[in-house]
């Protein structure tokens, strides 16, 4: 019972679920405005955090029970490969989170519980139609992460410009290092025969799509600051996530799997920029 306990917590990947409610939360504080905001709604803002949470964790349960093939190559380690849960449990599971998540949306504003369903149905048809299509499934992987931003500004109904803003820019970054990981994933995916980005035109290739993409989010990166959304502050941090990030972007060249985890760093650290510079206005 432990391991299989231990199993279903895996397959949450509970610290990048637990990131995802953070980030949420940075949406809808960065969007406090026009007599919106987290100060004003702040039940609707922990519901926005608690749902995506659990839909976080819905999803990476039923990736990894689409992906249980794929992860006996890439990562047998996982909690379906060696055995602590099966692939039904890990569907079951994933189902239970999925409602807690719905029932949770059905409590908050009417573009909130649009953004809610649309994304739940975008998650669906990733893991069982888009994922192996060359940079679909990165595209709407990457939407799904800045969406988060968006999903926690329309939840407390504040101003929705910075948290689009932060949407795009997390977007675009998300795209680079789901590039990157499907670079890490080479072999298994070959192997299933799916056509990602690299199979389909070549790793170093797939590399510079994912560079340029992330390119453009660095050089966009000042506009909140230009737009005075922000203030120096937001700079100050900003700046050097951009440098980390674009580090990253050169490592996967040689390192993808330490790229990757790179990458992650400069993006929350890009997010935490926004939380200063709404925090601090200088």
């Amino acid at each position: 019972m432990r391991e299989t306990l231990r199993g279903l917590l895996e397959l949450t990947r509970p610290v990048n679920a637990v990131a995802a409610g953070v980030l949420t939360l940075i949406g809808a504080y960065v969007s406090g405005a026009d007599g919106g905001g987290l100060a004003a709604f702040p039940l609707q803002g922990a519901a926005a955090v608690l749902a995506t949470v659990l839909a976080t964790g819905a999803g990476n349960a039923i990736n990894d029970y689409f992906d249980r093939d794929i992860d006996a190559i890439n990562a047998p380690d996982r909690a379906i490969p060696r055995g602590a849960v099966s692939p039904g449990g890990a569907l079951f599971f994933s189902v239970v989170l999925f409602a807690g998540a719905v029932v949770l949306a059905l409590t908050l504003p009417v573009l909130a519980l649009a953004i809610a369903g649309f994304n739940l149905l975008a998650l669906v048809a990733y893991t069982e139609l888009f994922k192996g299509l060359p940079g679909v499934g990165n595209l709407l992987v990457a939407y799904l992460g800045g969406s988060t931003f968006l999903f926690g500004g329309a939840a407390v109904e504040g101003a929705l410009a910075t948290a689009a803003t932060l949407a795009a820019l997390a977007a675009l970054s998300t795209f680079t290092r789901e590039v990157i990981k499907d670079v890490e994933d080479l072999a298994g995916d070959r192997e299933e025969g799916l056509n990602t980005l690299p199979i389909a035109v070549g790793e170093r290739r797939a590399l510079a799509v994912g560079t340029a993409a992330l390119v453009v989010a660095v050089l966009a990166s000042p506009v909140p600051y230009l737009r005075e959304s922000l203030g120096l502050a937001y700079l100050a941090v900003v700046v050097p996530a951009d440098l980390l990030m674009l580090g990253a972007a050169a490592e996967a060249f040689s390192d993808p799997s330490d790229a990757q985890q790179h990458m992650k760093y400069g993006m929350f650290l890009a997010a935490a920029a926004f939380l200063v510079g709404r925090s601090i206005a200088v």
